[in-house]
C-alpha cells in the first residue's frame, strides 16, 4: 500500500471509524442501563430532532460559527501581537505574565454578566468579545515561548546587519514558531466556541446554538438538548480540520514524514 493511500486512511477514515464507534458506544449504553431519554439521550433519539428543527439548526448553528471564527480571528491578531511584545522583551514579559494567568483564571461564566451590563443590547459584539476573551491566552503564549527560545546567535547577526525587530520576527521567528502557534490554535478553537455558548445560554438573546439549548431545557425537549451538543461537536471538529489545514499548507515542513 502507497504512503498516500496510508495518509488517506490514517487522516479521514480512522477518525470516521472512531466517531461511529463512540456513538455505537453510546448507543448500547442507554440501551444497557435502560435510560430515559430524559435523563440519557441515545443517538437514535436524537434523529427526529434533527428532522423537526433543521432549519433551526442550519440558522443558529451558522450565527454560532460566525461569532466563533470572528472572535476566534480577533484573539489571532491580538494574541501574535502580545506574545511578540512578550518574546521580545523580558520586562513586558514579566510583567504581563502574571496579569494574563491571573485573568485566565477567572471563571468565564462570571464575566458574561459583566459583559453583558457593559454592552447591553449588543449581542453580537458580547458574543464576539467572549469567545476573543477565552481564546487569545494560549496563542500568545506558545509566540512568547517561541520568540524566547530563538537562537540568539540568528536574532544578534540580523540586528547587527540593521535589520528591525519586525524584520526578526517575519524572517526567523514566524517560522520557527508555526509549529507552536498552530498547536495553540487549535486548543483556541475549542476554547472560542465555548466563549460563544457561554454567552448565548447565560445571556440568552435569540440567536446561537445556545439559544436552541435554552429552549430544549425550557420545554423538557431533552433529545434537542443532546442534538444542540452533538451540533456544536461538529462544527468544532470542523473548523479544528480547518486548523490542520493551515496548519499543512503554512507548516507542513514541521510533520514528520510517514514511516
Amino acid at each position: 500500500m502507497s504512503k498516500q493511500s496510508n495518509r488517506l486512511i490514517r487522516q479521514v477514515v480512522v477518525p470516521l471509524v472512531s466517531i461511529v464507534i463512540f456513538l455505537i458506544l453510546w448507543e448500547l449504553l442507554v440501551w444497557w442501563r435502560d435510560w430515559p431519554n430524559y435523563k440519557m439521550a441515545s443517538p437514535s433519539d436524537l434523529t427526529a430532532a434533527y428532522q423537526k428543527y433543521w432549519k433551526l439548526f442550519f440558522v443558529y448553528g451558522w450565527q454560532t460559527l460566525w461569532r466563533t471564527v470572528l472572535g476566534l480571528l480577533i484573539s489571532v491578531l491580538f494574541g501574535t501581537a502580545l506574545g511578540m511584545v512578550m518574546g521580545f522583551s523580558r520586562v513586558a514579559r514579566d510583567a504581563l505574565y502574571p496579569l494574563l494567568v491571573g485573568f485566565n483564571a477567572v471563571p468565564k461564566a462570571t464575566v458574561v454578566p459583566v459583559i453583558a451590563l457593559l454592552f447591553i443590547g449588543a449581542d453580537n459584539t458580547n458574543t464576539v468579545l467572549m469567545a476573543f476573551m477565552i481564546s487569545f491566552f494560549p496563542i500568545a503564549v506558545s509566540v512568547s515561548v517561541g520568540l524566547n527560545t530563538l537562537e540568539t546567535e540568528y536574532r544578534d547577526i540580523l540586528r547587527a546587519l540593521g535589520a528591525s525587530r519586525l524584520t526578526v520576527f517575519w524572517k526567523i521567528a514566524l517560522p520557527k514558531t508555526l509549529p507552536e502557534f498552530f498547536g495553540a490554535l487549535k486548543v483556541a478553537v475549542t476554547l472560542a466556541f465555548i466563549g460563544t455558548n457561554l454567552v448565548e445560554i447565560i445571556e440568552p438573546h435569540g440567536m446561537g446554538l445556545g439559544h436552541l439549548f435554552d429552549s430544549g431545557k425550557i420545554n423538557a425537549d431533552y433529545p434537542l438538548m443532546f442534538a444542540v451538543l452533538l451540533a456544536l461537536a461538529f462544527l468544532g471538529i470542523l473548523l479544528f480540520y480547518a486548523v490542520v489545514l493551515l496548519e499543512k499548507i503554512f507548516a507542513g515542513w514541521a510533520e514528520k514524514p510517514d514511516t
